[in-house]
């Protein structure tokens, strides 16, 4: 099995932050991300990472940042670690594939979720409120689980201090970033997810739902930043899988999540070591979604 890069050790540089995949760097005008193999269920990180996933998720970005330029503006400055500033030429061995020179920008303070399917935390809302509304759209009467919506909903949530992700309204949600704001990046996410699924269907993947997340500049302009419909933002389908009546298969890390359901684990820390082969399942299902979408196979 290859090697895995759990954390990175750049002890000339200024390390801001470990995420729980991302170790973030300040590198004065500009920051960098570095994409660990470090993998994490019910917001707790493992002891063991996956092979390859900072360069699989890192390269989907690359892919998608490239591809929906069109759609918005990115913090984007580079991938290529040539094009990096000179303090982080001694550490190329750990920077190479999985790292992303970036502009800085404040993150706003909510999280855009975009859903095309009935499913998750949707799905679970709609049940309760009689099929009548999920995450504060009203929606017909009669889906079932799995089942495409109309035209895809827009629904934010925000960080807890710790845990879980929070579900807003969309009142809520304007009021933290303002009307203007918030009427900006709904668009936008809306508009990118709906070009990334018409996208994938054609590579028979569904994109269910994803997260995207916007910062605002110093000067004021608002930008699409961290990742970008990667598996670990996104629940990614075999199209022919998904729908009311099918098992689904993922591309993304839910199958981790489901032998995490089978142990028993109560999902509080430590998390338990994964063990090999569902380790390297997982790293096949990232390197497949990777052939999927970018055509490619992983260097």
């Amino acid at each position: 099995m290859a090697a895995t890069l759990l954390r990175t050790n750049c002890p000339n540089l200024n390390l801001i932050a470990r995420g729980k995949v991302r170790d973030i760097y300040d590198l004065g005008e500009y920051l960098l991300l570095v994409a660990t193999d470090r993998i994490s269920t019910f917001d707790v990180v493992f002891p063991n990472g996956v092979p390859d996933k900072g360069r699989i998720l890192t390269q989907i970005s690359r892919f998608w940042f490239e591809k929906l330029a069109r759609v918005t503006p990115s913090h984007v400055i580079s991938f290529d670690v040539a094009d990096f500033p000179r303090e982080t030429r001694p550490y190329t061995g750990q920077l190479e594939g999985r790292s992303l020179l970036c502009k800085k920008a404040k993150p706003l303070e909510i999280e855009c979720v975009v859903r095309g399917y009935l499913d998750g935390s949707a799905w679970t809302e709609y049940q309760k409120t009689g099929g009548k509304i999920a995450s504060g759209h009203e929606l017909p009467a009669g889906l079932r689980q799995r089942s495409k919506l109309p035209k895809p909903i827009f629904t934010p949530a925000t960080k807890a201090a710790e845990g879980h992700d929070i579900n807003l309204t969309l009142e809520q949600a304007a009021e933290i970033v303002g009307k203007d704001i918030f009427d900006d990046v709904q668009a936008r996410s809306i508009r990118l997810y709906q070009t990334a699924h018409d996208f994938l269907r054609e590579r028979n993947i569904t994109l269910c739902d994803t997260k995207f997340e916007f910062g605002r500049r110093d000067d004021g302009s608002i930008i699409w930043i961290d990742e970008a419909l990667t598996p670990d933002s996104s629940r990614f389908m075999v199209r022919d899988s998904y729908s009311p009546d099918a098992d689904p298969v993922s591309f993304d890390k839910q199958f981790v999540r489901d032998w995490v359901v089978s142990t028993g684990w109560n999902k509080t820390p430590p998390a338990p070591e994964i063990p090999d082969d569902i380790v390297e399942q997982t790293r096949q299902r990232y390197l497949e979604v990777y052939r999927l979408i970018t055509g490619k196979t992983l260097d």
